[in-house]
């Protein structure tokens, strides 16, 4: 029986350790907090899982929140105009229903669930020279823990990596007793509004220990007016301070906050961190080599919600590799050519995303013409669960004012 090491106890490394269980393997995961630990502390993360990626989870058995979670079928789209107002608004439909489950529960779950199912799980943080005395016991160490010492191991890809600060300042707050959008009440969907220049507001439907819920998610441009954050305000300051901003800027929205409330007093968030690509590959002080996975190698910026997807996408595509490698060694060219097979699905959100912090000309035009054709704002909405779609006409200013074209003279308004 081949043995791994996942650090990490995160999307990624729980939804590996969880599958390759599934497929016989002996798996370790070693996690910095018990599941106890992860219940009672600070929220983590914004998250929305998509059509694709909840189907990986079911394959395993793996939603366990499927029925508890608030389904969300459509994403809307409101731009600020320079009056206060909205330039454009419109909401498309999700081609299958989306998720957020608050990672406190999720992980927390997913451990209990890994060790119930037979896996071993190490509590405790680990160090580049923990690791090194570790390394000799298993057929492949994965390191899924994205922050920390351990993703020093992994050198930035420059090639893929055009920022060298974050991009935006998040702040996060989960809360109860928001209202429905008036114009749309019926719909549970993600609210995307922008304003240029400053910044974006999301609304996420959610499930929280508390019960369903909605994530009030600010990204800010650094310098700007929603970069506000370091003095790290408590929680109840934390959430005044958002819904000042949210009457401000985005007011469309404040209108149903008028009942909103923290959904528990470790319910907000507040960083940034710049996105980058690592090479996959790190050699410990014996010579001993690892493999990084998700957010480890891949780091991409929250606003297309894209981080969990790709740690989802991670972790089945490195199921499969490592599944149909068989009884041969886990070597760097392997280990290079796992990276490879996963990037070629990863380079699409992350060439997404990027663009989306500083969007060219076409972007605008392309929300704009979704607004007047409902065809072209639910193709763009496709867009969240599968990224590579994008690649046929989205990323490109020409490939994209052609599709505008055709849809206009085939779809007169």
């Amino acid at each position: 029986m081949r043995k791994v090491l996942i650090v990490g106890a995160g999307q990624a490394g729980l939804q590996l350790g969880l599958s390759l269980l599934a497929h016989g393997y002996a798996v370790t995961i070693m996690s910095a907090r018990t599941p106890e630990e992860l219940r009672a502390g600070r929220v983590m993360s914004t998250q929305c899982m998509f059509g694709p990626a909840l189907e990986k989870e079911r394959t395993y058995e793996l939603n366990l929140w499927e029925e508890d979670a608030p389904d969300i079928t459509g994403l809307g789209v409101s731009v600020a105009g320079p009056d206060g107002g909205r330039a454009l608004d419109w909401l498309a439909p999700t081609a299958e229903f989306a998720q957020s489950v608050d990672q406190r529960i999720k992980m927390a779950g997913w451990l209990e669930l890994f060790e119930d199912r037979g896996g071993t799980v190490v509590f405790h943080g680990v160090t580049t020279s923990d690791l090194h005395a570790l390394a000799r016991l298993y057929d492949l160490v994965v390191i899924a823990a994205g922050k920390g010492e351990l993703v020093q191991l992994f050198d930035r890809d420059p090639r893929y990596s055009p920022f060298t600060s974050p991009q935006r300042a998040l702040s996060v707050a989960y809360v109860h007793g928001l209202g429905p959008r008036p114009e749309h009440p019926e719909t549970t969907a993600v609210r995307f509004n922008a304003v240029p220049g400053v910044g974006e507001l999301f609304v996420i439907p959610g499930l929280t220990l508390t019960g369903p819920c909605d994530i009030l998610f600010f990204e800010g441009v650094p310098g700007g007016p929603l970069d506000c954050w370091q003095d790290r305000p408590g929680p109840q300051e934390h959430l005044r301070r958002m819904l000042a901003k949210i009457r401000e800027y985005v007011p469309w929205e404040y209108g149903r906050c008028g009942a909103v409330e923290l959904t528990d007093d470790r319910a907000t968030l507040a960083g940034g961190y710049t996105p980058v690509v690592r090479r996959p590959i790190g050699t410990l002080p014996g010579g001993a080599l690892v493999l990084g996975m998700a957010d480890v190698v891949v780091a991409n910026d929250p606003i297309t919600g894209q981080g969990s997807n790709n740690a989802s996408r991670c972790a089945a595509s490195y199921l499969d590799s490592i599944v149909e490698h068989g009884e041969r060694p886990f070597d760097q060219s392997w280990m290079q050519q796992t990276f490879d097979r996963y990037w070629s699905e990863a380079r699409h959100a992350t060439t997404w995303t990027n663009m989306m912090l500083h969007p060219p000309a076409h972007v605008p035009e392309v929300l704009g013409a979704a607004a007047e054709r409902p065809s072209v704002a639910t193709r763009f909405v496709a867009g969240f669960s599968e990224p590579a779609g994008l690649d046929e006409w989205f990323f490109d200013p020409e490939a994209a004012r052609a599709y505008l074209a055709a849809e206009a003279s085939a779809q007169p308004v």
